[in-house]
């Protein structure tokens, strides 16, 4: 071989491969939204959603109303903690209906649905009987129960037309007649007429309006022609206007949209313009917790129909941001359990709750904003009103059963045992054909201590 210049052998150098392409970086934001979306299309994800978010509205709802309503109760020469107790005694009693409903089998509800329209229907009448139904607030439409215990009928209406809805018109559909107008209409119009009249009897346009909802939602869900859709909604329209045009007070609601003071024109929006305030006054994160100043008698029903602007005002934009977030994803759960159902029932149950629930929230939020008139009608779990809180939960309940009963997660909860106390099968499990140590140790030792070993 020939040698180098200085004289030395020569070096082989070795041979350099090509060096193995580098896999491509995945991009952090891809690989956080795939994992998201694979988290957000599992089985359970609707049950979680309905049961952690609906709980989480409902404590928050509980604090928020320890800290709305103390000044009043100390106004009204009652104990600071009075509305909460009560508050708190109701959601107590709505967690158990919550927990009966989500555990009662889909032909139970079904079964309940005509006995619980026809108390709601006796109660609603009841309303207007003098010495039985009293005024709050003008609206005739509730009935004392003794003490400080009162009942508004009209709120159990709305869990009535829901049930008893869904099981006409899943019945109908079972025997191939939704095709035609007359049974899509009747009696499911009637006899939602028949309770927004006794609403409107009482002056409660609020409730009226949610009725009025659920019905559309009912509807649509229904498959109603557009024709059909468009005529119902046209004659709930020209009623609702000469409700409104004979009425001074809902005339001065409509006034108040948008008004930045308390005067605006002949109409007094003081309470509008106060929700404005304080949700204004609350900044990023708020004032802290108990420290509104708008609830010092200038926030008129700041721990029902307004609870909304005192939580702005102390928890500030995070706070409201975050109830808003909650409700978006209640109702995202309720519609993702109407649409992956398979029975009509179902499906017409879920998408009502849901239509009741998000119209709600998006009337009394709305109305605090200055976007739409006051309605007078609570924000659903949040808002202190153990009538209101009572149907809301047994509807949630209901969420929860048609959560638990999709196919799917019906598989993912059978695949969940618990983790002590397990029964052997016929088959046996796993765990159950392997061979237990404890006890083969525990025979060694009893044998050994008969034949006198040491």
């Amino acid at each position: 071989m020939p040698g180098s210049r200085t004289g030395g052998p020569s070096v082989q150098r070795a041979v350099r491969r090509p060096a193995a392409p580098r896999a491509p970086r995945e991009n952090p934001v891809l690989r956080t939204y795939t994992r998201a979306r694979r988290a957000w299309d599992r089985p359970l994800t609707a049950y979680y959603l309905i049961l952690g978010g609906s709980l989480l509205i409902t404590v928050l709802g509980l604090v928020m109303v320890y800290s709305a309503s103390q000044i009043t109760a100390l106004q009204m020469s009652l104990p600071g903690s009075f509305f909460f107790r009560k508050q708190f005694l109701a959601a107590a009693i709505g967690a158990g209906l919550l927990l009966v409903a989500s555990r009662m089998p889909v032909r139970l509800h079904r079964a309940l649905a005509y006995p619980i329209l026809a108390g709601a229907v006796f109660l609603m009448a009841l309303v207007q009987v003098p010495g039985i139904g009293m005024a709050v607030n003008g609206n005739q439409n509730w009935i004392s129960l003794g003490g400080s215990f009162q009942i508004q009928p009209s709120e159990f209406g709305k869990l009535a037309l829901v049930l008893w809805g869904a099981d006409l018109l899943a019945r109908k559909q079972d025997k191939r007649l939704l095709t035609q107008w007359k049974h899509m209409l009747v009696p499911l119009v009637p006899v939602a007429f028949l309770l927004l009249g006794l609403i409107m009897l009482g002056g409660d346009m609020g409730t009226a309006i949610i009725l009025t909802a659920i019905l559309f939602g009912l509807l649509w869900l229904a498959g109603a022609p557009t024709r059909l859709f468009v005529g119902v909604l046209s004659i709930a329209g020209v009623l609702g206007v000469i409700l409104i045009k004979t009425s001074p007070n809902r005339m001065a609601r409509l006034a108040c949209i948008g008004a930045t003071e308390p005067k605006s024109g002949a109409a007094d929006c003081w309470q509008a313009v106060h929700g404005i305030y304080a949700l204004a006054s609350g900044g990023i994160f708020g004032s802290g917790l108990g420290a509104s100043v708008e609830k010092w008698g200038q926030l008129p029903e700041a721990h029902t129909d307004f609870i909304f602007a005192v939580t702005g005002e102390e928890l500030g934009l995070a706070g409201t941001l975050s109830v808003l977030a909650l409700f978006a994803a209640l109702g995202y759960a309720g519609i993702r359990v109407a649409g992956r159902t398979e029975d009509p029932f179902v499906r017409y149950a879920a998408g009502g709750v849901t239509t009741w629930i998000t119209a709600q929230a998006v009337i009394n939020i709305g109305a605090v904003l200055g976007l739409l008139p006051i309605a007078g009608v609570p924000l659903p779990l949040f808002s202190y009103g153990g009538s209101a809180l009572l149907p809301t939960m047994f509807a949630i309940g209901l969420l929860i059963a048609f959560a638990r009963d999709e196919p799917a997660a019906r598989a993912a909860l059978a695949m969940r045992q618990p983790r002590f106390g397990r029964k052997r099968g016929a088959g046996g499990t796993l765990s159950d054909r392997r061979p237990r140590r404890w006890n083969t140790m525990r025979r060694r030792a009893s044998a050994a201590r008969s034949s006198g070993e040491r």
